[in-house]
């Protein structure tokens, strides 16, 4: 099914729901929750999903896990999806968090053959093969680095999403300790209790998922490190590659 609004199927008797959907750059999805749990990938472009809890950048040929119920937003870049909502007790071993994961060229492959596939498919045969080969290969996946938590502390999220949406890799703690008034001591224990990791290493992945986009838009690796605050694109590649495991080359668009 291509550019179906879920709710207009979502009562139909199989376990999985496969639909495709084109959206315009800049389109943003307010939040929203499904019945189902989804597995959203992105074909082309960009994507970034904000929950409660935090928030995940998705690149290109990379899938996010939506566990059902979760309200979510999502911000587009160029973005062509492929998904699947899923019933609950169909996946008991789906996760209780959004997660972004690698996609294989297999399970591609059977993303993009799963779109065409009737609503009603006869679940015994090709089809609901299909579906019971997807969720099989989806089980398997292991989560990428590519989430940036949030801590509850009301003054502490206001600076997190105040340096997500413009970082520079040399932000000094100390500033944020004089901003809340605390010290550094008692910011860094802050940082850990509500996000699960230093201030340091937040900072850097912050500035990994803020460079997603403008690679995938085609922004020269140069200008991206500089905004970034790294001295050079040398240091700015080898950070991300030791984040992601590939060089930013690796999320620029491919040549047209």
């Amino acid at each position: 099914m291509r550019n179906t609004p879920v709710d207009e199927v979502d009562g139909i008797d199989r376990p999985v729901l496969a639909l495709g959907t084109d959206y315009p750059t800049g389109h943003v999805l307010e939040f929203h929750r499904h019945r189902r749990v989804q597995f959203l990938y992105g074909a082309t472009g960009v994507m970034r999903v904000e929950t409660a809890d935090g928030s995940w950048t998705v690149p290109p040929h990379r899938a996010v896990l939506i566990p059902a119920g979760t309200g979510h937003r999502v911000s587009m870049t160029g973005v062509s999806t492929r998904s699947l909502y899923v019933e609950p007790e169909a996946v008991p071993w789906f996760p209780r968090t959004c997660q972004v994961v690698d996609v294989s060229p297999l399970l591609r492959a059977l993303l993009l053959s799963a779109v065409d596939m009737p609503p009603r498919y006869d679940p015994h045969g090709r089809d609901g093969a299909l579906a019971a080969l997807l969720l099989h290969e989806i089980r398997g996946l292991v989560p990428l680095p590519l989430d940036l938590p949030l801590p509850e502390h009301a003054g502490l999220r206001s600076l997190c999403e105040r340096f997500a949406a413009a970082p520079v890799v040399h932000e000094p703690p100390a500033r944020w300790a004089e901003l809340l008034h605390v010290s550094e001591r008692t910011l860094h224990r802050m940082f850990l209790a509500g996000t699960g990791m230093g201030f340091a290493r937040w900072r850097q992945r912050a500035c990994v998922l803020h460079a997603l986009p403008l690679l995938a838009r085609g922004v020269p690796v140069a200008r991206v490190a500089s905004d970034l605050g790294y001295a050079s694109p040398a240091a700015f590649a080898t950070m991300f590659s030791r984040v992601l495991g590939a060089p930013p080359r690796d999320f620029r668009p491919a040549p047209g």
